[in-house]
């Protein structure tokens, strides 16, 4: 089992910036990978970026160039770097840890809301 707390959302004027920061703890050794996901009112929640356990990031293509996903081993912490942020990014923002573990399982946050006003 993994149990992830979020912190970080807020709300934001367009153009402005947002850090959420997501701690892991429980079973960390069998997660292979973090990551962001957000979910908008009336549409399905979508990845937004991720990071491998080897340190690769990858972005959903309407993020690219604006948010920056880390992670601290040591403090088993995965962040998100928002920039420039626009009002389409309004959403609920959860936590993602996948493991390796018997097959692949996710394991969720319990969401922040990010809300960014034009």
């Amino acid at each position: 089992q993994v149990q992830l707390v979020e912190s970080g959302g807020g709300s934001v004027q367009a153009g402005g910036s947002l850090r959420l920061s997501c701690v892991a703890s429980g079973s960390i050794f069998s997660i292979v990978r973090m990551g962001w996901y957000r979910q908008a009112p009336g549409r399905q929640r979508a990845l937004v970026a991720a990071i491998s356990s080897g340190g690769t990031p990858n972005y959903t293509d309407s993020v690219k160039g604006r948010f920056t996903i880390s992670r601290d081993n040591a403090q088993n912490t995965v962040y998100l770097q928002m920039n420039s942020l626009k009002p389409e990014d309004t959403a609920v923002y959860y936590c993602n840890a996948r493991t390796g573990v018997g097959g692949p399982t996710d394991y969720w946050g319990q969401g922040t809301q990010v809300t960014v006003s034009s």
